[in-house]
């Protein structure tokens, strides 16, 4: 067909080019004219005005169709006083309303309303002559600033999101398309002056169907019309809010949205000329809208200044990037020439994509390759759709039901733990634990340590052996208070998680229970969240807080560290915690499930072993009064570690080799070729989980006391703080 598509902005773009993707050959002029467009085959109409003006009156003069109602009809968007009338006398469900012509009756009647309104002009206005006001002095002064200008409408304000409905009409029957929402303000999170339309999406995600809305909202004024011989043809457009008392009318426009238009049509896969023909021929009953699967989002560049008073002028970029994908972002251009910014809403970029997030991402990028000085694009178009998504905590990926059952999963290994010091445990906001036990001591001091599990809990998952990190996390800190001489006196934990598995959790907690039982430590209670998109997929984190309890004249180091003083390596298990960035990297490509030599179990088991407790068999040499210092060997290694026990001008001097190096430890010292000494035993723990020291007369006993193999790994020498590793 010869189609002519009359307008020039954005909209009559996107209408354009929906005719030219089925072969139609399109003009877009800014009005009809009988004598030169007789021989076109259709008119679709795009701007307001045109229509006010009787485009389709004279289309019909001349004998060619038209889509687009006659300007009788075109009342229903150019009095906003008559469309309310008329809504009230039909039945649509609309706010309360008030037209007038004087801004006193009409501030007298916001008055007497005792709620908040929205002022509008009665007539056009380009979408800007709309002032929602929040204050009572906004409001008079809204009232009195448009009641300037001509006759106003009062509505009673409403809450909810707004969504655009257009159908296309053929006098008797009417079809939607697909439910868009516009973005109005000017500025992000929907603040500042109303515009023509920063923006819009398609589908929006509202809880009602197209076709139920239209029979509520159209049909009623296409059969009214109908009956008093005047047919409606075109689209009408009905603009809704959805509040929590069910769909209000808001307006009514009689052509397509703008915005709107950009982000639909390109949706739609059926035939937009032939539709509008079949509409101008009372036949669009006899074709189906078929609308393409996935979404659309549209976003508006403006002029600087824009909406009070646009800059013109300014030179275009970008428009004509060979590199972009046509198939997923369309420019549609409005106020330019194609080179220069000549009106308020410059241009409009709609991306494509099989969901929202799609689209978006694809409109966005896009636009990031235009450019003109001053250029305002709102960053935030479709922000309402992924909330209006949401139907519980659970679709934004948190489960609290899972989270109850976790409880009750590791609720029984807990209370194992429980002594009648407990007095509130799981399930509590807090837990109460009795300090009785500090009346036994002369001076009572409390021992407290936090710490983590580190990304060992990412070999963890990735195996699917949880229950060993929650030994760690336990036994971790159980050796942190330990070399101040303290024990435990009660467990708090910390799981999160991007997505909680109750199984998971309970294996966890099972394992800080057995860590805890097994030292006598109460697992009092603790925290589990869940935060998706915090962590990766799969992802978890473990942390805690254990409280201990020593009596002052117990309390590590002793004041009589000194040079001479021997150091008593006792052995760790793995690399307890600690170096887990690092051999995550060195095992990378190593399988798992492999054995390599001098192993007696494969490399996963080896390296989840967990951070062993040092209480029990420390217990017998602290209780001998003959060890001056412990040193736990943790992240930073024998460098880091021991010299936070010594006073100034004592140093460690380490000897390598005088401790046999575990085979994971020397199978990492092997390969990491690249790192020296210093490196390496600062990094990993190398077979020393623990450091005692004591006066060299007392090394025989201490030694005797702990009833498994030490070793004399070196001695306190004068210098300065820090850990010399000898040779």
């Amino acid at each position: 067909m010869r189609v002519l598509v009359v307008g020039s902005g954005g909209r009559e773009a996107a209408i354009e080019w929906a005719c030219r993707q089925h072969g139609h050959e399109v003009t877009t002029e800014p009005a009809f004219d009988a004598a030169r467009h007789r021989d076109v085959d259709l008119v679709i109409v795009g701007p307001e005005s045109a229509l006010v003006a009787g485009t389709a009156d004279a289309c019909a003069a001349a004998d060619v169709p038209c889509f687009g109602p006659t300007a009788s009809l075109v009342r229903l968007e150019s009095s906003k006083g008559y469309t309310r009338a008329l809504a009230q006398q039909l039945g649509l469900p609309s706010p309360r309303f008030y037209r007038s012509d004087d801004h006193h009756d009409a501030i007298k009647w916001w008055r007497s309303l005792e709620a908040p309104v929205v002022v509008k002009l009665d007539g056009l206005a380009a979408g800007k002559g709309v002032i929602v006001p929040d204050t009572p002095a906004e409001t008079d002064d809204a009232i009195r600033t448009l009641a300037a200008q001509g006759p106003i409408v009062l509505e009673e304000r409403l809450t909810g999101p707004e969504c655009s409905l257009l159908a296309l009409c053929d006098g008797r029957t009417a079809k939607p398309l697909p439910i868009a929402q516009d973005h109005k303000r000017i500025f992000e999170g929907d603040s500042g002056p109303n515009t023509g339309g920063m923006g819009a999406y398609a589908p929006a995600p509202i809880p009602y169907d197209a076709d139920e809305l239209t029979k509520q909202f159209v049909q009623p004024v296409l059969d009214h019309f109908a009956a008093k011989g005047e047919p409606y043809v075109g689209v009408l457009y009905a603009g809704l809010m959805l509040t929590p008392d069910g769909p209000r009318l808001l307006e009514f426009n009689c052509r397509f949205g703008d915005p709107e238009t950009q982000a639909v049509l390109p949706l739609l896969q059926t035939d937009l000329a032939e539709l509008a023909l079949a509409c101008t021929q009372g036949r669009l009953d006899q074709l189906d809208v078929v609308v393409r699967p996935g979404a659309a989002c549209t976003v508006v560049a403006a002029a600087p200044g824009y909406p009070e008073a646009p800059v013109t002028g300014a030179t275009i970029s970008g428009l004509d990037d060979d590199a972009i994908d046509a198939e997923r972002a369309l420019v549609f251009l409005a106020g330019t020439d194609g080179s220069a910014v000549s009106g308020g809403r410059v241009l409009a970029v709609t991306g494509l994509g099989d969901d929202l997030a799609a689209a978006r991402q694809a409109a966005y990028e896009r636009m990031d390759g235009i450019n003109f000085d001053g250029m305002q694009v709102r960053r935030d178009i479709g922000w309402r759709a992924v909330a209006a998504s949401l139907s519980s905590y659970a679709a934004a990926g948190v489960d609290i039901d899972e989270g109850a059952r976790a409880v009750e999963g590791m609720k029984a290994a807990v209370e194992r733990t429980h002594t009648p010091a407990v007095l509130a445990g799981v399930g509590s906001f807090g837990g109460a634990f009795s300090g009785a036990a500090i009346k036994a001591l002369d001076d009572p001091v409390l021992v407290a340590s936090t710490d983590g599990v580190g990304t060992k809990v990412e070999l963890a998952a990735r195996l699917g052996k949880y229950r060993g990190v929650g030994k760690d996390i336990v036994n971790h800190c159980i050796d942190d208070v330990l070399v101040q001489g303290a024990s435990p006196l009660f467990f708090l934990d910390y799981i999160a998680s991007s997505k909680l598995d109750a199984n998971h959790v309970a294996e966890v907690v099972t394992g800080m229970a057995e860590a805890c039982e097994a030292s006598g430590c109460v697992l009092l209670g603790g925290e589990t969240a869940e935060m998706p998109g915090v962590y990766a997929e799969g992802a978890f984190d473990i942390a805690g807080t254990l409280v201990g309890l020593v009596d002052r004249a117990d309390l590590l180091p002793t004041a009589d560290v000194a040079a001479g003083d021997v150091l008593i390596g006792v052995a760790s298990n793995g690399p307890h915690t600690n170096g887990y960035s690092l051999l995550r990297k060195v095992f990378s490509w190593l399988p798992m499930d492999a054995t390599p030599p001098g192993f007696d179990r494969t490399l996963g088991e080896a390296l989840l072993e967990p951070h062993r407790s040092y209480l029990h068999v420390l217990r017998p040499a602290l209780a001998s009064k003959r060890v001056k210092a412990l040193a736990h060997i943790t992240g930073g290694g024998l460098p880091d570690n021991l010299p936070r026990v010594l006073p100034d001008g004592v140093a460690a001097d380490v000897r390598l080799g005088s401790w046999p190096v575990p085979p994971l430890f020397d199978l990492v010292r092997s390969v990491c070729t690249g790192l020296d000494d210093h490196e390496l035993y600062r990094t990993l723990n190398m077979g020393i989980g623990m450091v005692l020291i004591v006066a060299p007369e007392h090394v025989g006993a201490v030694q005797e006391s702990i009833d498994e193999r030490t070793w004399v790994i070196g001695e306190l020498v004068a210098g300065p703080r820090q850990v010399n590793l000898l040779r």
